[in-house]
């Protein structure tokens, strides 16, 4: 059974940075296309970056410039560099993951979240 844990939430303070890391592990295959989503109190869950196996990357336009998404195959980590953290960045962070088990077919998996403070 493939799982994500992710790492790396805590407190910050308004223009500070935080590494967020998700690691799946499991019998996998490949592993596709892999993100971050993010949800805040009273707000729909929304994108934040994803990145596919080819590097292709794509950012929320609210997190461009200050997000760098990167992802290590051979450890099957996925990264949220954060820098210049706003108090709107405030947020579950959830990583996700396209992956193919062998004999099986390619599913969505979830970690369970962390959490980003960002408040002075």
């Amino acid at each position: 059974q493939v799982q994500l844990v992710e790492s790396g939430g805590g407190l910050v303070q308004p223009g500070g940075s935080l590494r967020l890391s998700c690691a799946a592990s499991g019998t996998i295959r490949i592993i596709y296309t892999m993100g971050w989503y993010r949800q805040a109190p009273g707000k729909q869950r929304e994108l934040v970056a994803r990145i596919i196996t080819g590097r292709t990357t794509d950012y929320a336009d609210s997190v461009k410039g200050r997000f760098t998404i990167s992802r290590d195959n051979a450890k099957n980590t996925v990264y949220l560099q954060m820098n210049s953290l706003k108090p709107e960045d405030t947020a579950v962070y959830y990583c996700t993951a396209d992956i193919n088990e062998p004999g099986r077919q390619t599913r969505d998996y979830w970690g369970q979240g962390t959490q980003v403070t960002v408040s002075s």
